[in-house]
């Protein structure tokens, strides 16, 4: 799933600003220093909460554009809907799975999954959910005109085998199905809900049809949502009551945070993060996510050699790029999918990437050079210069500058291309659009905890294999490592993809980003990690007990033992 970077107006946090009293703008310069990336510590959590706060203003870098994720899925939909809609599954804060309104999971054989259903859940208008109400929904997720009818793929039938289990059969093992149920796929809607607001559910004015912690209160278009506590939640009790989203993007949003006008962001790029960080009155958290950032090659020719691909990555400065492009709040990385996909079997993934390190230098030496004008050589200089795909945000600009650097260092010739924003969202999903670049600076993020969801980015037959890397060796283990149920034995095959993947350089990683949690200092509890995106996180913010510390400066504290 790609990554984009917001793009709604400055404008409309203006009536936030001026309730709160602002006149005129806030400096954004933060603290004037970058952090060390290289001294990056991701938690997953906040501290735990200890009071309730009782209504939180949030903000969110987008106003939603529909409140039903099967026709409209986007990040400011999923931050608002975690707190509002179940799933099967739920992502914990540490990115692990576990199943939620499923009780029990068992598999008869590898082709079957049955799922026990809780009997004590409600949706909001008081409807117990039902048996009915969880098929009904997994056949709406699977139509081929919704955002997740693709994890449906493996599916052979679906069917209600009991007055509270659905019984879901297989075409093949599927090792990821049950964490697409951890995420959109696996919301579970009450059906007369949905269908009784037919084409419009989902617009503002219309009921949420979900069962979780919090009920949609109000969604005035265009300046305000507001979500409120369900009385009937079967969990724990939320310990905010309400909390109320607007939105705002950069500047407006640092100001609001600055100000006190609002209480609370996940901001979506760093750089609107290292404006914030340091800001008296707030805390500023990081935690695991699967966001990287990447070059993306195309098959235009400039790098459709391996080995040119493999130089260029020798020769990038990836510390430079955290540092000069975004405030040092990303990571030098030797993969394209970030640790936030460590969903299970933590130390085996960590350990990989450590290895493959060793050959994606954060920095390179006088040995990386050497061995990149190697290959170079072996190879034989590109036609005319390798043209580098881009916009003219400040992260992506730097990216791109230190790409044309790298290709210099190895006696190649780099051209920057810069195109308006909105064209450069077309290089992602448009042959044609990217028929004149030979990289994009890019970035990508996937929603399951587990690398193996991204690694199909290299299969033969991939509309995203730009480059038009073929390894029917490489295609027949993915194969395998999505029928493996086992962890550990899955584990050791997506190790070994990821390491074919790296060799070839379908793509070159640069760095993983963090998720980040900009948040009152009064405030705590909810999940730093990308789990927010499906987790409630809103029904664990609270207020800090008395005596409790701000987190201090996480990007500088010391790096971890072990």
């Amino acid at each position: 799933m790609k990554l984009t970077s917001p793009l709604a107006a400055f404008g409309l946090v203006g009536a936030l600003l001026l309730t709160a009293g602002c006149s005129g703008a806030t400096n954004t310069g933060g603290t004037g220093r970058a952090a060390d990336a290289s001294r990056l510590r991701l938690d997953p959590t906040t501290p735990k909460a200890a009071g309730a706060p009782g209504t939180v203003n949030w903000l969110l870098e987008d106003e939603p554009d529909s409140l039903d994720l099967d026709t409209q899925g986007t990040s400011a939909g999923r931050t608002v809907l975690s707190n509002v809609c179940e799933r099967l599954y739920q992502l914990r804060p540490d990115m692990s799975v576990r199943p939620w309104l499923a009780t029990k999971a068992t598999r008869p054989d590898p082709t079957t999954l049955v799922l026990s259903l809780r009997r004590d859940v409600t949706f909001h208008d008081g409807s117990k959910l039902t048996a009915d109400d969880v098929l009904w929904s997994l056949k709406r997720h699977a139509d081929p005109d919704m955002e997740q009818s693709d994890e449906f793929a493996s599916v052979k039938k679906m069917a209600k085998t009991g007055d509270h289990e659905v019984t879901i059969t297989f075409k093949r093992p599927d090792a990821l199905f049950t964490k697409a149920l951890a995420g959109d796929a696996g919301i579970v809607y009450h059906r007369d809900g949905v269908e009784r607001a037919g084409e419009d559910f989902g617009t503002p004015g219309q009921g949420d049809a979900c069962s979780g912690p919090y009920a949609l209160a109000r969604w005035k278009s265009g300046d305000s949502l507001a979500i409120r506590a369900y009385d009937g939640y079967w969990g724990a009790k939320p310990r905010t009551d309400e909390v109320v989203f607007r939105w705002a993007t950069d500047t407006a949003l640092v100001n609001a945070l600055t100000t006190g006008a609002a209480d609370g962001a996940y901001t979506e790029t760093p750089n609107t993060a290292a404006a914030l960080r340091g800001k008296r009155g707030l805390d500023e958290y990081y935690g695991p996510s699967t966001a990287t950032l990447t070059l993306i090659p195309t098959d235009r020719g400039g790098l459709t050699d391996p080995r040119i691909r493999k130089a260029l990555s020798l020769a990038l400065d990836r510390s430079g790029i955290a540092k000069s492009g975004y405030g040092g709040l990303v990571q030098p990385w030797a993969t394209p999918v970030g640790s936030g996909a460590w969903g299970y079997q933590k130390p085996v993934f960590a350990a990989a990437q450590k290895k493959l390190a060793t050959n994606v230098p954060a920095r390179p030496d006088a040995d990386d050079i050497a061995e990149a004008k190697r290959l170079v050589k072996a190879a034989g200089e590109p036609d005319g210069p390798v043209v580098i795909g881009t916009d003219s945000s400040q992260g992506r600009t730097v990216v791109a500058s230190a790409v044309r650097a790298a290709l210099q260092r190895i006696g190649l010739q780099g051209q920057i291309k810069t195109v308006p924003t909105a064209q450069f969202e077309e290089f992602y999903s448009d042959p044609r659009a990217r028929a004149e670049i030979d990289v994009l600076a890019g970035d990508w993020y996937i929603s399951k905890s587990d690398p193996l969801g991204f690694y199909d980015n290299g299969l033969s037959d991939s509309p995203n294999n730009w480059v038009g890397y073929r390894s029917r060796a490489y295609d027949a283990k993915v194969a395998q490592a999505l029928r493996t149920l086992d962890d550990g034995k899955r584990a050791k095959l997506a190790v070994d993809i990821q390491r074919r993947f790296t060799d070839a350089a379908v793509w070159i990683p640069l760095a993983q980003v963090p998720s980040i949690l900009v948040i009152d200092d009064k405030l705590t509890g909810p999940p730093a990690s990308m789990a927010y995106l499906y987790y409630p996180w809103a029904a664990d913010l609270g207020t800090k007990a008395r005596g409790d510390k701000a987190p201090g400066d996480k990007a500088d504290a010391p790096k971890a033992k072990g």
